[in-house]
């Protein structure tokens, strides 16, 4: 049995598509499931969509998801270069186009742009080129002229416009085609350089790769890739195709939804961690009813045969979700370390972070939801004395009034501010009133950070705040509720 090659064979566009990330993971996940080889190779052969930097982010996103690659432009295994322009240098992709020509299997075409655009058909409400031929009717010598002349060229597979031609798919089984769809696409570009059609086919079968993991957009061009396989004479690789990505409308993911790419999401404060669980359970879903695994535990239980044909639903809710788990799990010296900036962004004052941290880490999502949950703390907001009436609690924002106008003078005999002594202060004043804890705790919550929904509760706030500042609060409440 051949040992498992994967590779992910990225275009350095820009930023890392949430889609790619996921063939990046699969293949990797297929490999390291049986001890295989994971590759990375730089597909750059269309020049024109080149963007400065973006190999560096291929780089970046596959080091943070933890998707280290066993051979790559920076780790030679012997079947490099892994970048294809420096593959291109070699005229490797001419060599193996004119082998084709050879065969039969490929042509030189000459013809220009006008002829090209007059072959324009419209097909489901979309322009195209069905390309009809021509050259390939053109002699032995009138090629050798032309090429002689410095006419600008391209090379077209030759594909049969007759018969079927059927390739199998791991997750889509057997699709047969009409050759009569198969359009004579092109192999060399007149640049020189080759497709990527034609590119990863000629690395695939050079770099040994076993298994090819791609998105289902490609499974039309399938049966033009086994017809090269099987020109050369080559092995053809077992495919895996996934599933489209959609947002929560059923609309292709697109980079215009703001949560497309990896570094977007690492930027709204998602853990690398959380998106590389997320994106593996979309179009896969593993044996065991459970969502939360490691990348570890993903190499353990990966069979990519559970991959879904049906789009899957890039579903925000349920990452946040998960990142949500993902923060509660976390140890909390590197939960404080990181949440540390967003602590520091909205509490200025000289207040104990870390406690205010263990407050929050339960009760987030994702850390730019920190501000916004303590911000009270730095300044006591605006707020309506409406807030004081809550239904459950039986409070009133009369009976506040009094709750807080009676509990004024005990905590301001209060010397000791922990959480513990205040908690005891406010359940001794329950005890002798003879209500219930929150027809006391509301008020006093509401009165110390102006808010309906808090991390904590009054005492914690009060502890955090300490006596100076609880009690000018305090007396503002009493003063807004007597002037209502």
């Amino acid at each position: 049995m051949r040992k498992i090659r994967t590779r992910f064979a990225p275009s350095p566009t820009g930023r890392m598509h949430v889609g790619n990330l996921r063939t990046a993971l699969y293949a990797y996940l297929i490999a390291k499931h049986e001890d295989g080889a994971f590759l990375l190779r730089i597909e750059d052969t269309d020049q024109e969509r080149l963007v400065e930097g973006a190999v560096d982010i291929i780089y970046r996103t596959l080091e943070k998801a933890g998707l280290i690659h066993d051979e790559g432009p920076d780790k030679d295994g012997g079947v490099g270069p892994y970048v294809q322009s420096e593959r291109q240098a070699s005229g490797i992709y001419l060599q193996y186009a004119k082998k084709l020509i050879e065969k039969g299997e490929a042509y030189y075409c000459f013809c220009d742009k006008e002829r090209l655009e007059s072959l324009k058909t419209e097909v489901a409400g979309k322009e195209i080129v069905i390309y009809d031929k021509h050259c390939l009717s053109l002699s032995k010598e009138e090629v050798e002229a032309k090429l002689a002349a410095g006419i600008p060229y391209v090379i077209r597979q030759n594909n049969p416009t007759e018969g079927t031609t059927t390739f199998q798919d791991d997750i889509y089984g057997d699709i047969t085609v009409d050759n009569a769809e198969l359009d004579d696409m092109i192999l060399i570009k007149s640049d020189g350089y080759p497709t990527y059609n034609f590119a990863n086919v000629v690395d695939d079968h050079l770099m040994g790769i076993t298994h090819v993991v791609r998105g289902n957009e490609y499974l039309s061009s399938s049966p033009k890739y086994n017809r090269l396989y099987e020109a050369f004479g080559w092995e053809v690789p077992t495919y895996v195709h996934c599933p489209l990505i959609t947002d929560e409308e059923h609309k292709k993911l697109s980079k215009r939804c703001g949560h497309s790419s990896f570094e977007d999401l690492l930027e709204q404060g998602f853990l690398p961690e959380t998106i590389i669980n997320f994106v593996a359970l979309l179009g896969w879903s593993p044996e065991e009813d459970r969502e939360i695994y490691s990348l570890k535990e993903l190499v353990e239980v990966f069979d990519y045969r559970h991959i879904s044909k049906a789009p899957s639903v890039f579903d925000y809710t349920k990452l946040k979700w998960m990142n949500g788990e993902y923060i509660k799990a976390m140890d909390f010296d590197t939960f404080y370390e990181m949440a540390l900036p967003y602590l520091q962004q909205a509490v200025t004052k000289n207040y104990d972070l870390k406690k205010i941290a263990a407050m929050v880490k339960t009760r987030i999502e994702i850390f730019p939801d920190i501000p916004s949950l303590i911000d009270f703390f730095e300044e006591l907001p605006e707020y309506d004395t409406a807030m004081y009436a809550h239904k459950k609690m039986k409070t009133t924002p009369e009976s506040s009034l009094e709750v807080l106008r009676e509990l004024l003078p005990l905590l301001e005999a209060q010397e000791d501010y922990s959480n513990d002594a205040l908690y005891a202060l406010l359940m001794d004043y329950v005890a002798e009133k003879g209500c219930k804890n929150g027809y006391v705790l509301w008020p006093v919550r509401t009165a110390v950070s102006g808010k309906q929904m808090t991390p904590c509760g009054a005492t914690e706030m009060m502890e955090i705040a300490g006596k100076e500042e609880s009690l000018k609060r305090i007396h503002k409440a009493i003063e807004m509720l007597e002037n209502r």
